[in-house]
Order: C-alpha cells, then structure tokens, then sequence
C-alpha cells in the first residue's frame, strides 16, 4: 500500500512534468511564428497604423492620447517597441495618440499695466510676446493700448500675445486724434480748428442721441495726424425738440465679495463698435453705477481683470 507522502511526491512530479510540457508546447507556438519588423508609426493616423499592423500579423494598443501641437490630431505620437525592433507576429505594438494642440480663450489685457497683463497672460498659459509702444492721450505710461490675438481669440496654449503699450502723452509737434465718442460735434469742430485738420461729418437720422453726438469716428483714437489730415464723423441726426434726448437707464455692476481689488472694465458695443464706459480699481462687494441713453440693440461687457464676466442687452 503507498503512503502518503509517496502520493505527494508522486503528485508534485507529475505536476511539474505537465508545466513543463506546457511550456515546451507554448514556446514551440511562438517560435513557429514568423518575424516580422516594426514599422515606424510616428504621424502616421491610427487607422494606417492600423493597416501597416495587421499586414504584418501584429496587434495594435492605444495606451493613451497626448496634446501635441507638431502632430494631426488622431495620429502617432509614439509606439513601444520602435520602428525597426524584430517581434514575433501577434506582438501588440502600443501607441500614444496626439489630441492635436490645446486651445485656450486670450483674456483682454487693454487697459492694464503691462506687468499686470503679463501675468494674467501666464495665469491663461499663454506668453507676452512683443512689446510696441505708442504714444495715447487716453492712458499714462505703460498701460497696453491694444493686442494681438485680440481678447476671446482661441488659440493654442503658450502662443505669443504682442501688445501696444502707451509711452504717455505726445510730445510737443506730435497731433493724436482724441476719444470723441457720445461727444457733440461742436467740441470736435472746434478741436479740429486749432489743429488744422479738416472735417467731413454725416448724420444717422435712425439714432437714439441727441442731435449733434458723434456716434464713430474715423481714424480711431490716438491715431497720429498731420496738418491738413481729413477726420470723419457720423453724428445723430435724430429729429426733435432742440434738448430733447432719448431716455436715460440706469446701469449698475455689483462686484462679487472676497477676495482683492479688481481691475474692472465696461464697455458697450453696438453697430457703431464698441466703446470704454469705464474703467478702474473696485474693491470687493462695490457697486458702479453708470447713467445710460436708452439703445436698442447695444450690449454691454463686464471684464474682470481682463476676463469677460457677464453681457447683458440693453
């Protein structure tokens, strides 16, 4: 009669001589296949990656997606093993897939100091690239004037942003155009007397101003003349009662509590453009109030440190 333990031992040989025929019978399988050469998938598209592969009896993995802004979108950014390497067929080759380049919105810097917009740039991933001056009557030293993607443009993450910023007020000789918006012509004519330029002026008779407000202006603001330069206005031609106007609204932005002071800008825009309402330093939880003319069909915005907020319809 065996005992015990012989059947253990017993057991425990037979055991090992069934892995071992197991394996002998598995690498016998993976010899017999042929060997073929990874082909090199880098920017080519998943799908011809995936036709490259399967000719050649090899699988095909994405282990993961990337943004890369060199690479197409749903293409190869890189496999595992290389182009090149010798497998048996049936290897699974692994790729990462590109998502193309990330995208992210431009805050508006104009309007605030350029190392202030330098780091709201860099809070949005995105970098200062050159930096122009110019001279302005509308904003001191060192304020950007304007930008390049514009605010709100998408664009791909870390792009350059070039900027204007103001070198402050003309010297003596130098004659900027000034800001005439939602002023009377009146002003405008006289301005333009004393700095010998001339003055073609049309009228909108649809506007809701009072008859004489310039409604656009051409050049725009702080744009540098010479003597005998020719400026346009469209002004309302609003029929009435000399001092009637439109009605007047009341518009009001509260800022959120908490936190730090806030470089708050407001603006309207109609079929005129847009133009500067207000702009300056708020503290938390304050509230501006700003007396409007009623205008179908305008629409002001509230910028936040140079990141648009709210719109309302007037």
């Amino acid at each position: 009669m065996v005992g015990r333990w012989e059947m253990i031992g017993i057991a425990l040989v037979l055991a090992g001589l069934a892995l071992y025929l197991f394996q002998w019978a598995l690498e016998g399988a993976i010899h017999s296949r042929g060997a073929q050469t990874v082909p090199d998938l880098k920017g080519k598209s998943v799908t011809a990656a995936l036709e490259m592969l399967s000719a050649l009896n090899l699988g095909l993995k994405k282990e993961s997606a990337e943004f890369n802004s060199s690479v197409p979108i749903a293409s190869v950014i890189r496999q595992d093993p290389p182009g090149g390497t010798v497998v048996r067929e049936g290897k699974i080759i692994r790729i990462v897939v590109s998502q193309g380049g990330e995208t992210v919105l431009t805050p508006g810097v104009a309007g605030l100091p350029l190392r202030n917009a330098e780091m709201l740039l860099r809070q949005n991933q995105l970098l200062l690239g050159e930096v122009g001056e110019s001279y302005s009557l509308r904003h001191s030293k060192g304020v950007v004037l304007s930008q390049d993607p514009k605010a709100e443009s998408s664009v791909e993450r870390n792009s350059l942003v070039n900027v204007v910023v103001s070198d402050g007020p003309p010297p003596a000789g130098v004659v900027l155009m000034p800001d005439f918006l939602r002023k009377n012509i009146s002003e405008a004519r006289s301005w333009a007397a004393g700095a010998e330029v001339q003055v073609k002026e049309s009228k909108d008779s649809a506007s809701l101003f009072p008859f004489g407000t310039i409604l656009s202006q051409d050049p725009q603001p702080d744009a540098v003349l010479s003597a005998g330069s020719r400026v346009s206005f469209v002004i309302s031609g609003r029929s009435g009662k000399p001092g009637e106007g439109p009605a007047t609204q009341n518009f009001s932005y509260e800022l959120p509590p908490g936190g730090s002071e806030s470089l708050v800008r407001i603006v309207v825009v109609d079929k005129y453009g847009e133009r500067e309402l207000f702009n300056g330093l708020r503290k938390p939880g304050s509230k501006i109030d700003l007396p409007l003319q009623e205008s179908g069909g305008a629409r002001m915005k509230i910028y936040l440190n140079g990141i648009l907020v709210e719109e309302r319809d007037l």
